[in-house]
């Protein structure tokens, strides 16, 4: 059996709504979410845009600070640490955002955007320079790239210095914050492979969020699906995939373009059409968040109860009424 290394409990973030002199509400962008990830897995978390993804993944690293709920991090619950404690989370939990340049410094050149995190954490080196230049190699660029500043790469070329900046302070635990939605196709292909052979190799565990869902059954073991601050579906990559069951799931994955024209028109009967859009976070509908935009809500059930996540199959859980014991 896997060991977990992450055990997200009942998480909650809520963003106040400021109006005159006081709070008129919450959005609540993430709402009660539960999960593990295992020691060495990859698990996606997909949904539209501005269904939590973000938010939780910057929740678990308390780059945003938590409302309420656990974030236990190899045993030790991360929402109570601070100081010294803090800061080794800090180095063993790293993060990969979307835009990579936006997250590293125009003013630096590459060998001190990796060599700055080195020196913040204490890490001892023998000859930085030699570091920068195997960390560089080992993500495809090389010693010609040392001294150049981030507006002088590609976007592709850029995302490998972050990676290699991740890799320097030799993390356990990375979020993958869509770290190819800004790349072109061909470079996306190599990003991903790139990050599967580093898994490999130093037995990373991500937590890969996209809403790319071609991406997502590519890179993960495992996965949840998240629908206005909640998680409506967790399993296996390749059962969800299979076998949706979440009827916003299954929504989800009939939206998936198909290149063949004449296979695109066979599939179009059976694609599941959902019309509308998501509600509010601020104000969510009562009882399942998605019955409004679901072609199999029960009056009198849907609307009033929120359905619990529940196993239907092995490792395979479900948020819904149709199999749910009301």
């Amino acid at each position: 059996m896997m060991e977990p290394l992450l055990k997200v409990e009942n998480l909650k973030k809520y963003f106040p709504v400021r109006g005159l002199l006081r709070t008129i509400g919450y959005v609540k962008a993430v709402d009660d979410v539960s999960f593990t990830i295992n020691r060495g897995e990859t698990f996606g978390l997909v949904g539209e845009s501005g269904c939590g993804k973000t938010t939780t993944g910057r929740t678990i690293l308390r780059l945003v600070e938590p409302t309420s709920g656990k974030i236990i991090f190899n045993g030790k619950d991360v929402t109570k640490i601070r100081g010294e404690e803090m800061k080794e989370f800090r180095r063993r939990a790293q993060i990969m955002f979307q835009d990579p340049y936006s997250s590293l410094n125009p003013r630096q050149t590459v060998f001190e955007v990796i060599m700055e995190p080195v020196r913040f954490h204490g890490i001892p080196v023998d000859d930085p320079e030699e570091f920068v230049i195997k960390l560089l190699e080992s993500v495809g660029l090389n010693e010609m790239h040392l001294y150049r500043y981030p507006h002088e790469f590609s976007g592709g070329q850029r995302q490998r210095i972050a990676l290699a900046r991740l890799l320097a302070l030799k993390p356990e635990f990375i979020v993958l914050d869509e770290p190819t939605s800004a790349l072109d196709v061909s470079v996306q292909a190599n990003i991903l492979n790139m990050l599967k052979d580093l898994q490999k190799k130093y037995g990373f565990t991500y937590l890969f969020i996209s809403h790319d869902l071609g991406v997502v059954k590519y890179m993960s073991h495992r996965m949840g699906v998240m629908y206005l601050g909640k998680l409506v579906e967790v399993g296996p990559a390749e059962k969800i995939f299979e076998n949706p069951l979440h009827p916003y799931t299954q929504m989800l994955l009939s939206a998936i373009p198909v290149p063949d024209p004449d296979l695109a028109r066979e599939l179009k009967a059976k694609r599941m059409n959902v019309e509308g859009e998501p509600p509010s976070p601020i104000n969510p509908p009562q009882g399942c968040h998605f019955h409004p935009r679901c072609p199999f809500a029960k009056a009198g059930l849907c609307d009033k109860k929120e359905p619990p996540l529940i196993e239907v199959e092995k490792d395979h859980y479900v948020a819904c009424w149709l199999y749910a014991k009301s």
